[in-house]
């Protein structure tokens, strides 16, 4: 294989089987090659990508849908370590959609907000139009304002300018000087653009250069809209041009919804918020990250707090949040300091998601507290955490902000994907001609592909072949798709 972007077997997360949550830094200790290296290298593997990430995951990948090593108590087919439990992971799109129902199950906050201050929200109610637009007729261009067929008489006096009130009835047969956006007076033909209009020397009489269409150059009152007809939807962005229209149709203020309140809650005594790893700590990749992505979906972070393994203060911490959306990191497998779960229990916390089929991301939850807000819990690998944001946390946030779920955009892959025997795989990739190609550095611990990525490919159980149509997830900071047929998220 010759392909900077090809990934066989790799990335599919070895340690979900074992595990996929362990610390919130990369420990692979794997030597690092650059994206554009080929993998046809002598003596190069997988293995030296730090890509296969534990044997449970390479026998799975080998063994197919069919032959598992393992069988539990039951005689059920398993694959890999306890915290593997495909009987109770949810399939991934069903997650996705337990998180949109799950936030759109409390009302969301609104505010009224002057139309300076709205930038940026959504809106909570569908705007209306408030006045006709435009409000009268209106001249499209600078120009003649002519009644009748030509040639015209050009009357005396001023001009017709922007701003002004009624003017008096045109007679047939006279033109008047108009300016773009002036009132265009009752009994007024068409408006003839300077450019295509001939004064005689003494300037008594006008002359059309080209064929003069009745309405030409007028904006007729209520072209655009009628008074009460709805513009936009509720759950719209405001953005500039928004702005602009609200404007125009005769808003000073909006009602938008309130973001959503968010913390993050990093557990692990074994993280070191700065410095090189050392002494069996490593950097905490997830503190530094978390926040920013939960801003860019729409959030209002209101803090970040380190916990460390230590179940009482995780308990405080949850129980005593002012956030609508708790986000914690590691800690959600079955391990000795594994407190999210028993952190849950503790709390009268259901559970609404208890593991996906995903990889990389398997032991990631949802869970809705006893007060109604939500906690979602993010495996420690960095990659896997990402793949709870976008499977979780984002359906959650896009309902507790008003948002409607996005339209599933799919689009066919440039390469050949691995799939997992069963499970979905979420694949880092950049755009290349308008197509996903998947990048290299996909394992769980890893976020070398991502910080490069367009987005990440929805890889279905088995792979995707070349040309395959895959879902497509865009990062909210990264380009778009611009083929002919593609689509936007």
């Amino acid at each position: 294989m010759t392909d900077p972007h090809a990934t066989g077997t790799d990335g599919t997360d070895g340690t979900d089987e074992t595990g996929d949550e362990t610390a919130p830094g990369s420990r692979s200790g794997s030597r690092s090659r650059g994206d554009a290296a080929g993998f046809g290298e002598p003596g190069w593997s997988k293995r030296d990508e730090g890509e296969i990430d534990g044997v449970d995951e390479a026998l799975a990948l080998v063994s197919g849908p069919g032959r598992s090593a393992h069988r539990d108590s039951a005689g059920r087919q398993t694959h890999g370590g306890a915290h593997d439990a495909p009987h109770r992971a949810r399939q991934w799109p069903d997650a996705r959609s337990v998180a949109a129902r799950a936030g759109g199950s409390r009302a969301p906050r609104t505010v009224r907000a002057p139309l300076a201050e709205a930038l940026g929200g959504v809106l909570a109610e569908p705007l209306g139009a408030l006045c006709d637009l435009p409000s009268f007729d209106t001249s499209a261009m600078d120009g003649w304002a002519v009644a009748g067929p030509g040639p015209w008489r050009i009357a005396s006096g001023e001009s017709i300018l922007a701003g002004h009130g009624d003017a008096a009835a045109l007679p047939d047969g006279t033109a008047l000087r108009i300016a773009t956006g002036a009132r265009v007076p009752p009994e007024t033909t068409a408006v003839i653009r300077s450019e295509h209009a001939r004064a005689e020397e003494d300037k008594r009489l006008l002359h059309a250069e080209r064929a003069v269409t009745p309405g030409q150059d007028i904006r007729p009152r209520g072209q655009e809209c009628r008074s009460g007809d709805r513009l936009l939807p509720a759950g719209t962005v405001v953005t500039p041009a928004v702005l602009g229209l609200a404007a125009a149709a005769g808003y000073d203020t909006l009602v938008t919804v309130v973001r959503p309140r968010a913390e993050v809650l990093v557990l692990g005594d074994e993280l070191l918020t700065g410095g090189l790893p050392h002494d069996g700590l490593i950097r905490d990749a997830l503190g530094p990250m978390i926040g920013p992505w939960l801003s860019s979906l729409g959030a209002d972070v209101l803090a970040t707090r380190r916990i460390g393994d230590d179940a009482d203060a995780l308990y405080r911490a949850v129980t005593t949040s002012d956030a609508d959306l708790i986000v914690t990191t590691g800690g959600t497998a079955a391990g000795p300091v594994d407190h999210v779960h028993p952190v849950l229990r503790r709390a009268g916390a259901e559970l609404l998601v208890d593991q996906v089929a995903v990889r990389p991301g398997h032991p990631m939850l949802l869970a809705r507290l006893a007060d109604g807000r939500h906690l979602v819990g993010l495996p420690g690998n960095p990659l896997a955490a990402v793949s709870g944001l976008l499977t979780l946390a984002e359906p959650v946030l896009r309902a507790l902000s008003g948002r409607g779920p996005v339209r599933p955009c799919r689009l066919p892959v440039r390469e050949a994907v691995q799939g997992h025997p069963h499970d979905t795989r979420l694949v880092p990739f950049v755009y290349e001609q308008g197509r996903p190609a998947p990048l290299r550095y996909n394992g769980p611990a890893m976020l070398r592909g991502v910080a490069t990525a367009d987005g990440l490919a929805v890889i279905p159980p088995g792979g995707a072949a070349p040309g395959d149509g895959v879902e497509v997830l865009d990062l909210p900071w990264a380009g778009r798709a611009t083929v002919e047929g593609g689509c936007f998220t």
